[in-house]
């Protein structure tokens, strides 16, 4: 009876979608997963049959993600994470105790060990199913877990100030607290200037590149074709960074509002939310956040008279680092395997289906809504003169208050540790991890760095997607470099030859040293392989895979040896 059901299921969704094409690819395997658990080559065949691709390349698809499964697995599907927040808190003693703990020979369990949840903050995490386990062990894992709420903190709140004082359900809460303040202040503007305001506040992208946001929205607002779309990049699976999962969890509106705002400024009619796999909560949010714009006018044909038209998709992810690289998110999108596109053309003319496209990450668009409710001129205010604004940073790791930190003014990476309760008793700082997986070792002597755009660049670092992953001496570095190695050689989407082989030889070098075998050539190699990897790989990934690694040898050269 559940087999027909779930057919029926998926026979509905194909019988609503097939008209779209291969862009409902990805959706229509993910709805075939949750109903089965699996996806089998029958049901593989009718999907492609339905969207008329062809099965090779459904497999293809398939094969890619990691969270697509063409075998059964189990009743319950637990991820235990390993990634170095984890990892620091014995996240693979966690995961080998977990595989004892429960009978995965029965069929009730799959247990898998995976790179990272976006649940850093309360390490050692494991998702079971859709429900997040943080301070995980094995009894918790089978115990229903109280609701988890990753702090927020910060001496002066401005994008976070809702989280916690709204439900993020209620477009009414929304609306009492200056929601949708920014979009109505943008319909009053002509659409040309809205563009100049991002020019005169300075807003670089939070998604780790910190590029000019203007430059993206004037190039896709002047280029010829249309439709044009706004896209979002939520596929946040940046080892240790969990901002933007915060910010959808907790204040939905405000993210489909910069959408929308956006929208108007380029011309677009339409655009696409995208969030990766491992966030159900957030994907549950947003899709109900969205029904309700629908539903009171938010969204939709001629937007309060305003002649404005605009749609909002919500598109999940499927397991694939590759996917936060804009290029990849659009082939993923359209129905493809995430590999990243050549450069140029750019995504401001040639983006998602070809056409000119704004792509900006979660706080990325929270930062629009902020700038258009309190004007240019209040938003500068905030930040520093070449990082305006206010900035979210991830802090996890051996501080007593992990959590999301808001900083509005410059702020030292030694005060922002303090600020969240320093380190444990008897614990001394041996590193900070900054910027996440694809950033670099910080030394306990460089900690008084402050913490924007234009300091860490002189000082050869980066802040990143704003992940601070704060170690103590008791953490074996060698392990987490290692963690780093295997992390990018299982994301290496393998479509440019120095990234597809320089990451497994990364991570096979990184594990002799951690098993204290390394051969005496084996610093020379890694040196060469990461130098390789920066220079010749297609895309970010393979140009940041050994950051953290070669900042590592600069920093602790005897570790290698």
């Amino acid at each position: 009876m559940p087999q027909t059901m779930n057919a029926t299921v998926i026979t509905a969704f194909l019988a609503q979608n097939a008209h779209r094409g291969r862009t409902m690819l990805l959706p229509a395997l993910l709805a075939a997963q949750k109903a089965y658990g699996f996806i089998s080559t029958d049901v593989a065949a009718e999907i492609g049959t339905a969207l008329k691709v062809p099965l090779a390349d459904v497999t293809g698809v398939i094969e890619f993600y990691s969270l697509l499964h063409t075998q059964p697995t189990g009743k319950n599907h637990v991820q235990v994470c390993t990634s170095p927040s984890c990892s620091a808190k014995d996240g693979h003693q966690l995961f080998k105790n977990t595989k004892a703990h429960l009978d995965t020979a029965s069929g009730d369990y799959f247990v898998e060990k995976v790179q990272c949840l976006g649940l850093c903050d309360q390490a050692p995490s494991v998702l079971v199913n859709e429900t997040a386990v943080g301070a995980a062990t094995p009894d918790r894992i089978l115990a229903t877990p109280d609701e988890y709420h990753t702090p927020v903190y910060g001496p002066e709140r401005i994008i976070t100030k809702r989280i916690g004082k709204i439900s993020p359900y209620s477009l009414d809460d929304y609306l009492a607290n200056e929601g949708f303040v920014g979009f109505h202040n943008a319909l009053d503007i002509e659409s040309d200037y809205i563009c100049d305001f991002m020019e005169n506040s300075g807003l670089l992208g939070r998604g780790g590149a910190a590029f000019v946001t203007r430059r993206k929205w004037e190039g896709a607002a002047s280029a010829p074709g249309e439709p044009k779309y706004i896209v979002c990049n939520g596929d946040e699976s940046e080892p240790g960074t969990f901002k933007d999962r915060v910010l959808l969890e907790n204040d939905p509106y405000a993210i489909l509002e910069g959408m929308l705002i956006a929208g108007f400024a380029i011309g677009a009619e339409k655009g696409f939310i995208y969030i990766r796999g491992e966030y159900p909560q957030a994907q549950k949010i947003i899709s109900q956040a969205i029904e309700t714009l629908y539903e009171r006018g938010y969204l939709g044909k001629n937007i309060f008279d305003s002649y404005f038209d605009f749609d909002i998709e919500l598109r999940s992810g499927a397991g694939a680092y590759i996917c936060g690289e804009e290029t990849a998110l659009f082939e993923s999108i359209e129905g493809q395997r995430g590999f990243p596109r050549l450069k140029p053309p750019y995504p401001t003319t040639h983006g998602l289906f070809g056409k000119p496209t704004v792509i900006n990450n979660v706080e990325t668009f929270a930062n629009v809504t902020l700038m258009l409710r309190i004007g240019v001129e209040k938003y500068c205010e905030y930040g520093s003169a070449q990082s305006s604004g206010p900035w979210l940073f991830c802090v996890s790791g051996e501080v007593e208050k992990p959590g999301i930190y808001e900083i509005t003014s410059p702020t030292s990476l030694r005060d922002l540790i303090e600020i969240a309760g320093g380190l444990g008793t008897n614990t001394k700082l041996q590193t900070v991890l900054l910027g996440g997986a694809a950033g670099k070792f910080v030394h306990p002597d460089q900690i008084d760095i402050l913490l924007t755009q234009e300091d860490t660049r002189a000082a050869g670092l980066t802040l990143g997607s704003g992940a601070v992953i704060v170690l103590g001496d008791q953490v074996d570095l060698k392990q987490t470099l290692s963690d780093l190695g295997h992390f990018f050689a299982h994301e290496s989407c393998g479509k440019c030859y120095p990234c597809q082989l320089g990451t497994q030889r990364q991570a096979e070098i990184l594990d002799r040293i951690l098993g204290d075998a390394a051969q005496p050539e084996d610093y020379t190699r890694l040196e060469d392989v990461g130098w390789t990897m920066t220079d010749a790989s297609l895309c970010g990934l393979g140009q940041t895979a050994a950051s953290a690694v070669l900042s590592a040898m600069e920093l602790w050269p005897e570790l290698f040896e």
